[in-house]
């Protein structure tokens, strides 16, 4: 595998990481303030689909960069 390749694939997958904490961190303050500040529950469904929205790309995300890495192995 080129060094180039290697380091955008490690740099995609660091985005991918930052992604899915972020949300799920986001997913749980904005589930334990939510209450607390008085937000009716059109906000923490919106948080929920956004949320959901950011772990799908997340998804195809590891995918894209797992076939990447098949095709550079093979």
């Amino acid at each position: 595998m080129r060094p180039e390749t290697d380091q955008n694939l490690m740099k995609q997958g660091r985005l991918t990481a930052l992604v899915i904490a972020g949300s799920v961190c986001f997913w749980l303050i904005a589930n334990a303030l939510g209450p607390q500040l008085g937000l009716t529950m059109r906000y923490a469904i919106l948080a929920d689909l956004i949320v959901l929205a950011a772990l799908f790309w997340a998804l195809v995300n590891c995918f894209f960069i797992w076939r990447k890495r098949q095709n550079n192995e093979g």
